[in-house]
């Protein structure tokens, strides 16, 4: 009798959902780096439609009687929720943003698949497109936060008195004319699945695979690669979540009230 209440407030759930994806896609636009997130939906049905009747019996069967008359190991199926929508998972949005040329010798663009490896104090790798470094007090390439850039052997160290700084095509760092550090790049098998832990800083997970080293790296130097959020496209997506819940919340609403309608005519038969 509540299946419909189910199915519209399954609904609901999965637009707002939706809108706080796009919310936060909105909201790093302007983050250098930053990969925009793409929701994805799953059938309820398909996650629990039957149910077990555990014999002695190891065999696996289905059946179509009553669980408590199955004299095996058998499932039967209760229902289905066809219509029933629940949110499965936000996968990351690979495609390369806009590159823009700066004037600062250490932003760096990767030119095709793979991704910057920075490491905080603590000692734990992220990973990020986001190519805007800079120097710190130490000499070492660091992100905006502090992050330092993790090359061959481990950070890369500027010397105090360099006066010139590249980063040349195959991710050479060089320092007046030497040699100081190379760039390592990596890329992941599935890099969809890479988790967001802070705007622009990903982490592998078990669907995305480890870190693979990138072979013959290449880096453009003094340029930047933007967000690849488009505005018009998540607006689009944010006026459809957004009359899909009015939709379901429209929905809800009446099957609430036939459902009322009904209990009253039933009291007073």
């Amino acid at each position: 009798m509540h299946r419909g209440l189910y199915e519209a407030a399954s609904a609901m759930l999965v637009q707002e959902t939706n809108l706080d994806v796009v919310t936060n896609n909105l909201a790093n636009v302007d983050t250098p780096g930053y990969k925009r997130r793409v929701s994805a939906n799953a059938d309820f049905s398909a996650l629990m439609d039957r149910i077990e009747k555990v014999s002695e019996d190891s065999a696996t069967k289905i059946a179509t009687m009553f669980p408590a008359d199955m004299p095996f190991k058998g499932r039967q199926t209760i229902g289905t929720m066809a219509l029933a929508q629940i949110f499965s998972e936000d996968v990351m949005d690979t495609a390369p943003g806009v590159v823009k040329t700066t004037e600062n010798p250490l932003d760096m663009t990767i030119d095709g698949k793979g991704f910057f490896a920075v490491a905080d104090t603590n000692g734990n790798t992220f990973y990020t497109r986001s190519g805007n470094f800079t120097l710190n007090n130490a000499g070492s390439i660091v992100t905006p936060n502090g992050m330092t850039l993790q090359g061959e052997g481990g950070e890369i160290t500027i010397p105090a008195n360099a006066s010139k700084i590249q980063v040349m095509r195959d991710g050479r760092v060089i320092a007046d004319n030497a040699v100081v550090g190379q760039v390592n790049v990596f890329n992941f098998d599935n890099p969809t699945y890479l988790k967001h832990e802070a705007r622009n800083l990903l982490t592998p997970t078990e669907q995305s695979g480890e870190a693979l080293p990138v072979e013959n790296v290449r880096i453009w130097g003094s340029t930047l690669e933007m967000s690849n959020v488009e505005v018009v496209t998540e607006m689009v997506r944010m006026i459809e979540a957004q009359r899909a819940y009015e939709g379901a919340s429209k929905a809800l609403m009446t099957h609430d009230e036939q459902t009322q309608k009904l209990i009253t005519s039933y009291s007073r038969g």
